[in-house]
């Protein structure tokens, strides 16, 4: 048996592979494009982080050293320059620790050791011309920087809790009562630690984006895939695509009548009724405390508001379902839509609505909702001092809607248009019409037209 989908088969391998392929090349291209970059910016990265990481290090010891210094320079303000008060310094600084590698050692000036917690043995003797396997040397290096003021000096040295020589960066000051140069230093392994830790976190970001780039590139494959063959479906059921587009539509227009409904109980009886009921609390406080008359002010206040409440409601009640469009007619409801604008805003509405009968239930209302949501419109944006209201029949019902307002910019229209205008649009379209918006600084036109296949009943 043959299929219904093969006479269009090489068509649709043609369309997949014209859509496919140049997707294909530019996620490809993206993908080369983020590795480049990726590569590059870890490089910059970690050029940029290890000065960071290294000053950070040395703000660390530096501090610490401060801090055994300032510590020192308050015991001999308090105990004075004796031999007892070196003793309490030299112990108190052997006290100070921050881990097993990080201490204080003090030296004087001759490099004669006077204070080594890890290494006591380094106490009786003297290392002026010490060196690390770099030739570095240490001691002199040290004092030389204490001697300008404090000031830090890399070297290799033997860690305790190893017992291997590493990079480290020491730090030191001088005591100048005593002559006695006091530093501390930091391994530098923990900055090599958080560099790795650092590239790792670089290289994951690297995997994860690939991946994303990935699943993004099935997805859009995918949904070429989708969009081929959904085009072929859609070219062999055009009739129900049609029919589902007329039932959205419709569904669009009724979601904003739900819409319109909900602001003006939400922005008008919800809040008139909330004001009658703080009214009504006053009133209440009024009452128990004795006082009859501010009360009753405030009673008649809330049958007031009261009132006015109930006249929207019988507003929106209306706005519904017009009874008059039924009862009276077309041309008789756009009419009092015209009173009821001018009475509400105060600005004059013009009708010239010709009577039209024997339109169809649809039409009389799509039209009737024309004119409101103009109306409503103009009350809103145009700041109009007078509305004109035409409709009249000629080869079909032409609606004109016009003001002399403030106008519109038809090109922000072209790009987003309002929910009153794209449901005005919609009604008149749903029926088979044209929709057209003319304006300009102090004059606005909306027009509706209907063809006469559109109006009649059967």
């Amino acid at each position: 048996m043959t299929s219904r989908f093969s006479p269009h088969l090489n068509g649709r391998l043609t369309v997949l592979l014209l859509a496919a392929l140049p997707l294909i090349f530019a996620i490809v291209s993206v993908a080369f494009i983020v590795q480049f970059q990726f590569d590059n910016l870890s490089s910059v990265q970690l050029t940029s982080v290890e000065p960071i990481l290294l000053q950070a290090r040395k703000d660390e010891i530096r501090d610490f050293v401060e801090t055994g210094r300032k510590a020192v320079a308050d015991l001999i303000k308090r105990n004075g320059n004796t031999a007892q008060t070196q003793h309490e310094a030299r112990e108190m600084l052997r006290s100070m620790d921050f881990g097993a590698d990080n201490y204080f050692f003090v030296y004087d000036t001759l490099g004669n050791g006077v204070m080594h917690p890890r290494l006591p043995a380094m106490e009786t003797r003297n290392y002026w011309e010490l060196k690390d396997p770099n030739g570095v040397m240490i001691i002199q290096r040290l004092i030389q920087e204490g001697r300008s003021g404090g000031g830090f000096v890399e070297f290799v040295w033997h860690r305790p809790s190893t017992g291997k020589y590493e990079k480290k960066i020491g730090y030191a000051v001088i005591i100048p009562e005593w002559n006695w140069m006091v530093g501390s230093g930091l391994y530098l392994d923990a900055q090599q630690e958080t560099e790795s830790r650092l590239r790792e976190s670089i290289i994951n970001a690297n995997r994860a984006t690939r991946q994303q780039i990935l699943l993004v590139s099935l997805a859009a494959i995918l949904m070429v895939f989708v969009g081929v063959f959904s085009l072929n479906q859609y070219e062999q059921r055009k009739a129900d695509a049609k029919i589902r587009d007329l039932a959205q539509a419709v569904m669009r227009s009724q979601e904003l009548e739900r819409n319109r409904v909900a602001m003006e109980l939400h922005d008008g009886v919800s809040q008139s009724l909330a004001s009658v009921k703080f009214t009504m609390d006053t009133a209440d406080i009024y009452l128990d405390r004795g006082k009859t008359e501010p009360a009753s002010q405030y009673l008649k206040s809330s049958i007031a508001q009261l009132i006015a409440t109930m006249i929207d409601v019988r507003r929106i009640s209306h706005d519904l379902y017009p009874i008059i469009l039924d009862d009276a007619g077309l041309d008789v409801a756009i009419a009092q839509l015209g009173r009821e604008f001018s009475t509400r805003t105060q600005v004059p509405v013009v009708a010239e609505v010709a009577p039209v009968t024997g339109l169809k239930r649809e039409v009389a209302w799509a039209l009737y909702r024309f004119v409101q949501q103009a109306l409503a419109n103009i009350a809103s944006h145009a700041r109009a001092s007078t509305v004109k209201v035409t409709l009249n029949y000629s080869n079909g019902i032409h609606l004109h809607v016009g003001d002399d307002g403030v106008g519109m910019n038809l090109e922000n229209l072209q790009r987003r248009s309002g929910l009153g205008l794209t449901s005005m649009r919609e009604r008149i379209e749903m029926l088979g019409g044209e929709f057209e918006i003319q304006s300009r600084p102090g004059m606005t036109i909306l027009k509706a037209y209907l063809p006469t296949e559109s109006l009649r009943t059967d």
